[in-house]
């Protein structure tokens, strides 16, 4: 009969290291953490070639072909594993056999697997898996809570103050593989921008994203010249969660769905902007949400709604917790 280590009570969060993944995993495990009390560790694991290019349940001993540079995994194992993203799904796999199931393992994404590989999978609802253990969300699963903005809005509320209201917030990415933000494209956002603030008698806050570019940058600075605004451009800490916080209108380019999703949290008009096309599975995310109420495109107008905020972290983390503490 084989002997399995115990668990310890700790959220462990991995991924292979890319920002949105780590957020997103990582947001889920505080969650989970509120919900259970349990201390979060969050780990980053390489996958190399030629493991890589496989079926993740495909590898032969993942824990034993990770890169040198990952992190240790190694029993006790955790009472609950989150991964986010394709590679992560091989060491999820191994540490559930690992520990005899007593693990509860949670991927995030669609890990392109059967889903039967693990407790959970967390897929937004718009990439269409579906299963007895598969619990589509709306959105992203983020790291955006209730306590990070209201310390967001104390840090940066006095920045702000010196601007007229509504405070109109934008948060603004760039190309990915299906669209392109060219020169031309972001004057045109920066001209509808600054015709919302001189109709309202309001001001713009943006934080741009690495992916919006230098080039979108200075545009968008020239375009908006002319109305206040506040732009930041990599120097002191980025307002990105105080915009969330603070902003009376948000406004989100719609290549990103993580930056639609946190905006959606704060239940806040939440404009979209349309730049470009959009993936199939991008495009049923924005359809979905407009639907719902959440989101209208925008246009250089505003207006006022209201919609209950798009909460799936916490609701999720909730399922996680009654599974794994009993109370379920």
């Amino acid at each position: 009969m084989p002997t399995y280590p115990d668990t310890v009570n700790e959220i462990w969060a991995v991924t292979t290291g890319e920002a949105g993944m780590a957020n997103q995993a990582r947001g889920l495990a505080e969650a989970v953490a509120e919900r259970t009390g349990w201390p979060v560790v969050q780990k980053t694991i390489g996958m190399p070639r030629p493991w890589r290019w496989l079926p993740m349940h495909w590898v032969p001993d993942p824990l034993g072909k990770l890169s040198p540079d990952s992190d240790r995994l190694a029993p006790p194992w955790p009472r609950v594993l989150i991964t986010c993203g394709r590679r992560s799904a091989a060491v999820s796999i191994a540490i559930r056999h690992a520990s005899g199931g007593r693990c509860f393992t949670v991927h995030v994404q669609d890990p392109l697997i059967p889903p039967r590989y693990f407790d959970l999978v967390v897929p937004p609802r718009h990439d269409g898996l579906t299963g007895p253990n598969v619990l589509p969300t709306r959105g992203a699963i983020h790291h955006v809570t209730r306590a990070k903005l209201d310390q967001a809005a104390e840090r940066f509320r006095a920045g702000f103050e010196a601007l007229p209201r509504p405070w109109i917030g934008v948060l603004l990415g760039g190309s990915n593989r299906t669209m392109t933000l060219t020169p031309e494209k972001t004057r045109r956002i920066g001209e509808q921008l600054a015709q919302a603030a001189r109709d309202s008698g309001g001001s713009i806050i943006v934080t741009p994203s690495r992916r919006t570019g230098e080039e979108n940058t200075q545009v968008l600075a020239e375009t908006i010249a002319g109305v206040p605004h506040q732009l930041w451009r990599g120097e002191g800490p980025n307002p990105y969660f105080g915009i969330l916080a603070l902003a009376d209108y948000l406004v989100v380019s719609g290549d990103s769905a993580s930056m639609v999703s946190e905006a959606a949290s704060t239940g806040k008009p939440l404009y979209v902007i349309d730049f470009g096309r959009y993936s199939k599975r991008l495009a049923r995310f924005h359809r979905e949400l407009r639907e719902e109420g959440v989101t209208r495109p925008f246009d250089g107008r505003l207006a006022r709604w209201a919609y209950d905020p798009v909460d799936d972290t916490r609701q999720v983390a909730d399922i996680i917790g009654d599974r794994v503490t009993g109370a379920a």
